[in-house]
């Protein structure tokens, strides 16, 4: 189990990519500061994103079974990373973060989905967004300083 990655997994790194793509940059990776260290977070907007994988993780949407052998194992291992999971979770829920799970298979069904989740959850938490065109005006109008104009 030493031998499975747990950073910049292929899930994670197709999310990042999208991400880019669609401008959504700006965010840090692995914060050790942070509770469950998430694999994205947007520290300034406190966004933290966490992606699954379904196997590991117990997908809720994929309904896996539990390996053959070694079954008690197996089941007291998922067990204890799902409630860490959740522990980590309410964690920083408490410390006034939102936290967003994206599952591996979410992200083979539909990456672009994912990526509107995520602009919303940040487009919600926008505090002063400037429209261009307002920006364009204010660039645009004369500025004085230091005299009134009569």
């Amino acid at each position: 189990m030493s031998a499975n990655k747990s950073k910049n997994t292929k899930p994670e790194l197709i999310l990042r990519k999208a991400l880019w793509k669609a401008g959504l940059r700006g965010y840090r990776l692995h914060q050790k500061q942070l509770p469950g260290r998430p694999d994205i977070a947007y520290t300034t907007k406190k966004v933290a994103i966490f992606v699954n994988g379904c196997f590991w993780h117990r997908c809720p949407h994929c309904n896996l079974s539990l390996p053959k052998t070694n079954q008690p194992f197996w089941k007291e291992k998922f067990t204890k990373n799902v409630q860490r999971d959740q522990a980590k979770q309410a964690e920083l829920s408490k410390h006034n973060w939102k936290v967003l799970v994206i599952w591996e298979c979410e992200l083979k069904r539909d990456v672009l989905a994912q990526v509107t989740r995520i602009k919303n959850l940040l487009g919600d938490i926008k505090k002063y967004e400037v429209e261009q065109e307002d920006f364009l005006k204010a660039a645009e109008e004369p500025q004085t300083y230091g005299k009134k104009q009569p």
